[in-house]
């Protein structure tokens, strides 16, 4: 009969290697299944780097396993396939962008002017940390126009267009003035802007300057005329300026 002691378990499921406790050499660490969260998260982002460098149609799942430090099956108990793995993705990233923005004009008591400059600079800045997303953002937008895949990406820019547009109205109403333009078509104009600037940016860089987006989004929201003036005072002298000459 051997007289070698046993492991015992512990609470967390290893063994200390003796059975009364004495000590003894230390066995193979047992290997602990990560949150699903952490799973996730590493997939997202690695699919994201992997998408936007290599383009999703030629990135594998095993490309995207591998790369995170995970198996297949990984991606699949996750996802359920590339084409869920590629909505997630959409969704994760507008998200973020969403909250970016939304954090950047979070003090409603601030200035309109002030708040339009920020949310332009912030928005700059985002798309020089963040060049992967918007190579990735072409790759979806081209495969929602050529109706390519699910519709998750039409339907997360819908969302937020709708948050957007939202909180342009919230914020307009805080500071008391009339917006040169309807909330939701200044959403519109305002995420065709920033998505084309950083286009071009990345396309040549040094081409648009970094305050350039929170200038033109002051001009845009009528935060700022160049008299000087309130906008809501700018707007109605200036029609009253244009009917007189009509009278005239």
């Amino acid at each position: 009969m051997s007289t070698s002691p046993e492991p015992r378990p512990t609470t967390d499921g290893t063994t200390d290697g003796t059975r009364d406790g004495t000590d003894a050499a230390p066995g193979p660490a047992v290997r602990r299944r990560p949150p699903r969260g952490e799973v996730r998260r590493a997939l997202l982002d690695a699919a994201a780097e992997l998408f936007a460098r290599g383009g999703i149609d030629a990135t594998s799942l095993d490309d995207v396993a591998r790369a995170a430090g995970f198996t297949k099956g990984a991606v699949y108990s996750n996802f359920g396939s590339k084409d869920g793995l590629v909505d997630a993705l959409a969704e994760d990233r507008i998200s973020a962008y969403l909250d970016l923005g939304l954090a950047a004009v979070s003090d409603v008591a601030v200035p309109l002017e002030q708040q339009a400059r920020d949310l332009g600079d912030r928005l700059s800045a985002a798309a020089e940390e963040q060049r992967d997303w918007h190579l990735l953002f072409l790759e979806l937008w081209q495969r929602a126009v050529r109706g390519e895949g699910s519709q998750a990406f039409r339907e997360r820019r819908r969302d937020l267009h709708h948050v957007v547009s939202a909180a342009i109205a919230e914020h307009v109403d805080a500071a008391g003035v009339e917006a040169p333009l309807p909330a939701e078509e200044l959403a519109t104009v305002l995420m065709a802007l920033s998505n084309g600037l950083a286009i071009e940016r990345h396309a040549d860089p040094g081409s648009v300057a970094d305050d350039l987006l929170g200038r033109v989004l002051v001009v845009l929201m009528g935060a700022a005329p160049p008299s000087g003036r309130p906008a809501h005072v700018a707007r109605e002298q200036t029609r009253g300026a244009a009917q007189s000459s009509v009278d005239q």
